[in-house]
C-alpha cells in the first residue's frame, strides 16, 4: 500500500458552532459543508483548502471516539487521513505484515470506504485513517 495524498486533517472541538465562528472571524473561512455522521456520532464542518480538507469534529455522544478523545486530551488535532487506491487491499497488506489493526474491514461514509489502521501509539501518537472513493454531497473543489 502506498499513500497517494493527504485527503483531510481533523480537529476535535467541543462546540462546532463556536469553532466555525472562530474560523470565520480569524481565518476568513466558511465551511464547504456541514454534516452529521450518525455512525461515528459526530457533527462535522469541512473546509477545502487546495487539495486537502480540514474538518472540525464535534461529538454528538460523549461515548464516541471524538468524545472520549476530548475527555482525555482536550480540543485539538485528532487524525490525518491518507488517500489510497484500495482500503481493503491496504488492510490486508498491513495485516500480512503483522501490524495490529484497529479496523479489519472498511467502514463506509458519504461515498467513501475508510479504515483506521494502527493504534496511535504505533504511529507516533497519531490516529491514521486510509480512504478511497470521493465524498458525495459537497461542492466541487
Amino acid at each position: 500500500m502506498k499513500a497517494k495524498s493527504i485527503d483531510h486533517i481533523c480537529f476535535a472541538v467541543r462546540n462546532l458552532d463556536e469553532a466555525v465562528a472562530r474560523y470565520r472571524d480569524v481565518l476568513g473561512l466558511e465551511p464547504d459543508g456541514v454534516y452529521t455522521a450518525e455512525s461515528e456520532k459526530i457533527r462535522v464542518a469541512r473546509y477545502y483548502l487546495g487539495e486537502v480538507a480540514v474538518e472540525l469534529m464535534e461529538p454528538t455522544d460523549p461515548d464516541s471516539d471524538v468524545g472520549r478523545f476530548l475527555e482525555k486530551r482536550g480540543e485539538g488535532f485528532f487524525l490525518i487521513s491518507y488517500r489510497v487506491d484500495d482500503v481493503e487491499e491496504g488492510l490486508r497488506e498491513l495485516e500480512s505484515k503483522g501490524y495490529p489493526l484497529i479496523d479489519r474491514k472498511p467502514r463506509e461514509l458519504m461515498g467513501n470506504r475508510y479504515a483506521f489502521i494502527l493504534p496511535p501509539a504505533r504511529m507516533n501518537g497519531t490516529l491514521v485513517e486510509i480512504l478511497d472513493g470521493e465524498f458525495e454531497g459537497y461542492p466541487e473543489r
